[in-house]
């Protein structure tokens, strides 16, 4: 018998090995468990827990006896006023998210086909700076420059002497102007990711088939970008519908919206089980708006096809 055949370890068993490998199953729950865990602890049982307290008469922590009750849901309905500030907030939203989608969609695309190297680097980064500043900051800035005998005012009186002010601080313009630069970032950076992902042969063959560049753009372009289009709305629709303080501080008076409600119901008046109703209300709003129009995407994106 040779002697590298007596020197070749023994074969191990079918099966030996696979004893003691850990089941697949149990490697993915592993690895999902820490981001589940936080999603638990950081939002799920918060929002658990405002849920609950919006059944109640009163919160548990003070010294009324704890009723479950559905009054604070009725809150539209014996509150008529609640249903003009629910839709003016709707107002803001849906121009805020049409702005950002216009501008956020075109800036992108530059930013996809007309640059590369360092000045794709230093647009992303210019991008990217609404994120690195402060909210309270920002909207202040805002302030400095809308008001009337502002930087706007400054900028026109240096060219025409005699003209008045054009200054539009506290009003609903400003409130959107505001929120379209605050919530801007989220759409170029998702139509970003959906038009780069473009093979440029794609736009040569439309060009080489005769096809203009409105033909491209539309035909071409924002039927494949649609999908960071959509990203980009829920990612500004929704926290727009709750935000305060570009409401509070740009639109004074005419800056009455929901989320300003919601804020004054736990920060002034102590009515938790209220402002947590109106959240949950305003909650299923945009989601019944964003069932709608989730159904008119996927009948387009199927005609297309």
């Amino acid at each position: 018998m040779p002697a590298d055949t007596l020197a070749r370890p023994a074969a191990s068993p079918p099966g030996a090995a696979a004893g003691h490998r850990l089941p697949s199953w149990f490697s993915t729950a592993a690895l999902l468990l820490p981001t589940y865990g936080w999603l638990l602890i950081a939002i799920f049982l918060p929002l658990c827990t405002m849920l609950a307290f919006s059944f109640m008469n009163a919160t548990p922590m003070g010294r009324a006896p704890v009723v479950f009750t559905l009054k604070h849901y009725k809150a539209f309905v014996t509150q008529p006023y609640l249903v003009g500030i629910a839709w003016d907030s709707l107002v803001i939203g849906f121009w805020t998210t049409f702005l950002c989608a216009v501008l956020g969609f075109f800036a992108a695309l530059a930013l996809a086909r007309a640059t590369a190297g360092r000045a794709r680097e230093t647009l992303l980064i210019l991008i990217l700076l609404p994120f690195w500043t402060n909210g309270l900051v920002r909207v202040f800035s805002w302030t400095m420059v809308l008001r009337e005998g502002g930087f706007l005012d400054v900028l026109l009186h240096s060219v025409w002497p005699g003209a008045g002010s054009i200054g539009f601080l506290y009003t609903r313009p400003a409130i959107v102007l505001g929120l379209v630069h605050g919530y801007l970032p989220y759409m170029i950076l998702t139509c970003y990711i959906a038009l780069v992902t473009i093979d440029d042969a794609i736009i040569e063959a439309a060009q080489s088939l005769g096809a203009r560049w409105w033909t491209i753009l539309t035909r071409v372009l924002l039927p494949m970008a649609l999908p960071g289009l959509t990203t980009g709305a829920i990612l500004t629709f929704v926290p727009v519908i709750g935000s305060f303080m570009e409401p509070r501080i740009l639109g004074g008076r005419v800056g009455v919206t929901m989320g300003t409600v919601i804020e004054d119901q736990f920060t002034q008046a102590f009515n938790w089980p209220l402002g947590a109703a109106l959240s949950f209300t305003m909650l299923a709003v945009i989601l019944a708006i964003f069932a709608t129009f989730s159904g008119v995407l996927r009948r387009s994106t199927g005609g297309m096809a």
